[in-house]
């Protein structure tokens, strides 16, 4: 397990890369984990109003959990868009590219999640 407070996505992809590779998981899994992590903690900042989001990376048996966490209590929503949105295709990303993901509400704040399966 890794926790990071850093408002650097350069770090925290290290972090994620380094521990994923050290546990064996596959590169194509790495890229979707990178992805779906940097989406959240964009989420983070731009949405949650937080600088420096608190990202916990947890590997345990053949499964990897992400948690970013922020101060907004605005919980994400998936809205409908249309062709022409500028936003909000960011969730449907982490969820395309993740076995699972979701948001729990914090007394300060929320965390969004997401999980992938399959480390080797």
């Amino acid at each position: 397990m890794r926790n990071l407070n850093s408002p650097s996505l350069t770090l925290s992809r290290d972090a994620l890369r380094d521990g994923m590779t050290s546990a064996g998981w596959p590169p194509s899994l790495i890229a979707d984990a990178e992805l779906a992590m940097v989406e959240l903690i964009v989420n983070a900042w731009r949405h949650g109003g937080t600088t420096s989001p608190v990202i916990l990376i947890h590997h345990r048996a053949n499964t990897l959990r992400v948690a970013v966490s922020d101060r907004s209590p605005l919980l994400p929503e998936q809205a409908p868009l249309s062709l022409l949105s500028e936003t909000g295709r960011g969730l449907q990303l982490v969820a395309g590219l993740t076995h699972r993901w979701g948001v729990d509400p914090q007394q300060l704040g929320k965390t969004v999640w997401f999980e992938l399966d399959g480390a080797a």
